[in-house]
C-alpha cells in the first residue's frame, strides 16, 4: 500500500490519505459570501478523492480581506452558504477545513486578472493595516499602523471566526501566517518595526500569532485539529529564517498548534526563490525532524510518485497541493491509478475506473 494512501488520525479527526487540497483564493465572493463556485470548485475536489479540502483564505473581518472579492467569515449571515458546501464535503468522504486569514498590509488589492492593483477607497477599497507604517512596495499605500487595542480586536475577530466556522461545520482550522500578510507581517522583522511587546524580539513578535491560538483554542472542540501555515523563510537573512520556524515550533507545539504546513517568502517583493520541484519540501522536512510535529509539505508538488516519495521518507505528514489540483481535481484519484492502488471511487464515476 502506498505511504500516501494511508490514514493519518490528528485528534480525533481521521483522514483517509495524505492528500490536502490548499487553499487556493478564488476572488469570486461579494461581500464575503461563498456561492455556487465555491459549492462546485471545492466540491469538485471532494469527489477527486482528496483528504481534506480548504477553503480559500477567509477573511475574519472585511478589512481583512486581500481583494473586495475574497471569501468571508466576519458575520453570522456568512454561515448557511458555508454550510452547505461543509455538508457536500463531508457527504463525499473528505474532511471540510477553512483557512482564517487577515492581509494586513498587502489588503484592498485588484483581483491578479485585474493586474493585482491597490483599490482606491472611493472605488470600495480601504485603509490597510499593520505592525508597521511600512508599505509592501512601491506602489503601496502606508499602512496604518495598528494600536494594542486594534491587535486584541483583531484576536477576537479569529475567534468569533473560529466559532463561525464550527457552527458551519468545519472540522479543521488554519490559521494563516505566511505569505506576508498579517500574521507574518508580525512574525517578520522586514516588516515588524515596533518597539512594544508586539515587536523587537523573538519573542515580542511571535506575540499576536500566539494570543490569536489561544484565542482559537479557547473556543475550538478538543477533537478538531488546528493547523498553521507559516512562510517557513524570507529567502533572506535580514528577514525570518528557517531558524526561527524551528524555535516558533517548538513554542506552538505546546500551545494547540497539530500540524505546521510550511510555505515560504511572500513578505516583501523583489527575492529570488530558487522555486522547483519540492523546493519547499525541506522545511517540512526540518520541521518535523527538529519538533516532532505533523507537518505538510507545499510547492510544485505535482506527481504521484513525487508525493508518495515525499510522504514515505518521511519529509512530511500530509502533501498540500494547489496549482496541480486547479489542473486536475481528481489527482487523487489518478494517483492511486498511477501507484497500483485501488480505491473507492464516487459510485457515480465507476464506469469510468477501468480503462
Amino acid at each position: 500500500m502506498p505511504q500516501l494512501f494511508t490514514p493519518l488520525k490528528i485528534r480525533g479527526i481521521e483522514f483517509k490519505n495524505r492528500l490536502v487540497v490548499s487553499p487556493m483564493c478564488q476572488y469570486s465572493s461579494a461581500d464575503g459570501f461563498a456561492n455556487d463556485w465555491h459549492l462546485v470548485h471545492l466540491g469538485s475536489r471532494a469527489i477527486g478523492g482528496a483528504a481534506l479540502v480548504f477553503t480559500e483564505a477567509t477573511a475574519v473581518s472585511p478589512e481583512g480581506r486581500i481583494s473586495p472579492h475574497d471569501l468571508g467569515i466576519w458575520k453570522d449571515e456568512h454561515i448557511p452558504m458555508l454550510q452547505k458546501i461543509v455538508g457536500f464535503i463531508h457527504d463525499n468522504g473528505a474532511v471540510a477545513g477553512i483557512q482564517l486569514a487577515h492581509a494586513g498590509r498587502k489588503a484592498s488589492k485588484t483581483e491578479p486578472w485585474n493586474n493585482d492593483e491597490p483599490v482606491p477607497i472611493d472605488k470600495g477599497g480601504w485603509k490597510t493595516v499593520a505592525p508597521s507604517p511600512v508599505p509592501f512596495s512601491g506602489d503601496s499605500d502606508t499602512p496604518h499602523e495598528l494600536s494594542t487595542q486594534e491587535i486584541q480586536k483583531i484576536v477576537a475577530d479569529f475567534k468569533t471566526a473560529t466559532e463561525r466556522a464550527i457552527r458551519a461545520g468545519f472540522k479543521v482550522i488554519e490559521i494563516h501566517g505566511a505569505h506576508g500578510y498579517l500574521i507574518n507581517e508580525f512574525l517578520s522583522p522586514l516588516s515588524n518595526k515596533r518597539t512594544d511587546e508586539y515587536g523587537g524580539s523573538f519573542e515580542h513578535r511571535i506575540r499576536f500569532l500566539l494570543e490569536i491560538i489561544e484565542a482559537i483554542c479557547s473556543v475550538l472542540p478538543g477533537e478538531y485539529p488546528l493547523f498553521l501555515r507559516i512562510s517557513a523563510t524570507d529567502w533572506t537573512d535580514e528577514g525570518w529564517t528557517i531558524e526561527d520556524s524551528v524555535r516558533l515550533a517548538d513554542v506552538v507545539k505546546h500551545k494547540g498548534v497539530d500540524l505546521i504546513d510550511c510555505s515560504s517568502g511572500g513578505v516583501i517583493p523583489g527575492i529570488k526563490i530558487p522555486a522547483g520541484l519540492s523546493y519547499q519540501v525541506p522545511f517540512s522536512e526540518e520541521l518535523r525532524r527538529s519538533s516532532g510535529m505533523f507537518t505538510g509539505a507545499v510547492g510544485i508538488i505535482v506527481k504521484s510518485d513525487q508525493a508518495e516519495s515525499i510522504i514515505s521518507s518521511g519529509k512530511a505528514d500530509m502533501i498540500f497541493m494547489a496549482r496541480e489540483m486547479l489542473r486536475d481535481p481528481y489527482f487523487p484519484l489518478r494517483a492511486a491509478r498511477e501507484l497500483g492502488y485501488d480505491i473507492k471511487w464516487p459510485v457515480q464515476y465507476e464506469r469510468a475506473k477501468r480503462k
